[in-house]
């Protein structure tokens, strides 16, 4: 059918322009920009509110300097950050060559500081051979 509009003079066998709406795939189109762009939106939405969370949401962190372990403790070097009227714990953990935890326990930061520089000391029940920072957060009072 087309080969026969396309013989036919000029403007003869041809919709006009514009008279009939948009076609289908048109239409298609349109509806697949709108909901990739709204979904698009959705996710950027997403992702910053994630990000501002974890950013701003966190009041203490730590990170672990470095350690020295025997066969029945780990002293570890801990640097803690945050806000001077909060009390923070933190959580530390060490695990052996076979990866047993030997050793967990929580430290209190209660000091009227912003950054605190300690050397805790964690009693293992063998030798570790890496201490993890299993997180930190604000104290509850109580």
């Amino acid at each position: 059918m087309s080969a026969v509009r396309e013989g036919l003079p000029e403007g003869r066998g041809r919709l006009p322009e514009g008279r009939y709406g948009r076609t289908k795939d048109e239409r298609a189109d349109r509806k697949l920009k709108i909901v990739g762009s709204a979904l698009g939106v959705g996710l950027l939405g997403l992702v910053g509110w994630i990000g501002w969370d974890y950013v701003a949401g966190s009041a203490v962190s730590a990170e672990v300097i470095k350690f020295q372990a025997s066969d029945t403790e780990v002293k570890v070097h801990l640097e803690v950050r945050k806000d001077a009227e909060v009390r923070g714990v933190c959580t530390l953990s060490s695990q052996d060559r076979d990866h047993n935890e030997v050793g967990r326990k929580d430290y209190v930061f209660g000091q009227r500081a912003t950054r605190i520089d300690e050397v805790v000391v964690l009693k293992t029940t063998g030798r570790a051979s890496m201490v993890e920072l299993v997180g930190c957060q604000a104290a509850t009072s109580g």
